[in-house]
């Protein structure tokens, strides 16, 4: 009993604008690849939970949607994900980098007023070229008042314990939330579409990432094999075509790197079939979003 009186735990929400190392920050504090990592905006559009435990605490991150301003339904929805990870946090790390704009009052404000204590993280340290870092730790210590600013480099995983460190100080005494060998609260066919999203996104340019959705429709595991059957939406025919390309050629290129990482993930053989759909204006339409899990 002393030892579960002694347990902390709490729920850590990262937040930052798209593009400054959130999913790159959480897979290197979980040690696991949880959320996909792209140079382009917009790539983690749900709440993804990564857990991390010992035997004394227990870390529930959740890496949200990048902020922005909402320009359609998706976005929108994308947004409530972030305002819903600011109301659960028993801390909030808000991730930054040394070259993110001024930074939205609404969004500040809301941090501010959420009722957990404040981690910034000032990523890309490597890159700082012009000696500002001792400026911009400065400007978010007045701009947010966090317990701490702690520059990191997120890729070189620099300065990342750092980070682990102060978060376990701040968890409230509390048992753990979910089973102690749990390292997500998603599915195998999440993370199977999460990782055919990141191909098309690697693979494709323009509109075609942002306008595409998958959604695993078939999930076997065997006992050396997993077979799964994936469906591709895209807005347009144009963009169908583009997937595909000549002769299924680039739609083949982007399944076979996502079969091979697959495979690195679940640690198995995996069958991959794809079909390509197209679904008009499905970014803007509220059944859709809601079949493709945007309700918030």
């Amino acid at each position: 009993m002393e030892e579960q009186k002694n347990h902390k735990a709490g729920f850590v929400s990262i937040i930052g604008y798209p593009n400054v190392g959130k999913s790159t920050l959480m897979n290197r504090l979980v040690g696991e690849r949880l959320s996909i990592i792209s140079s382009k905006a917009q790539t983690t559009r749900h709440r993804i939970m990564g857990i991390i435990s010992d035997e004394d605490f227990q870390i529930v991150y959740s890496d949200t949607p990048g902020i922005l301003d909402p320009k359609y339904k998706l976005q929108q929805a994308m947004l409530r994900f972030v305002h819903q990870a600011l109301e659960d946090a028993d801390i909030i790390l808000y991730v930054t980098d040394l070259f993110q704009k001024e930074p939205d009052a609404h969004i500040l404000q809301a941090i501010k007023t959420a009722g957990a204590p404040i981690i910034v993280v000032l990523n890309k340290i490597d890159l700082d070229k012009e000696g500002r870092v001792e400026e911009l730790i400065q400007f978010w210590q007045e701009t947010l008042e966090p317990v701490k600013v702690i520059p990191i480099s997120a890729l070189l995983e620099a300065n990342v314990a750092s980070v682990m460190d102060s978060l376990k100080d701040l968890l409230p005494e509390h048992p753990a939330y979910f089973p102690k060998d749990e390292l997500t609260d998603k599915t195998e066919r999440f993370f199977a579409a999460e990782i055919l999203r990141e191909k098309i996104f690697m693979n494709y340019k323009k509109e075609v990432p942002y306008s595409s959705e998958v959604v695993i429709t078939s999930f076997k595991e065997e006992e050396d094999i997993i077979r799964i059957a994936a469906e591709i939406y895209v807005e347009r025919r144009t963009q169908r075509a583009i997937l595909i390309g000549d002769k299924g050629s680039a739609l083949k290129k982007t399944g076979t790197e996502a079969r091979l990482e697959m495979e690195a993930f679940f640690g198995k053989k995996v069958f991959l079939e794809q079909y390509v759909r197209v679904s008009p204006d499905w970014r803007k339409n509220d059944i859709q979003l809601r079949r493709f899990g945007y309700d918030g």
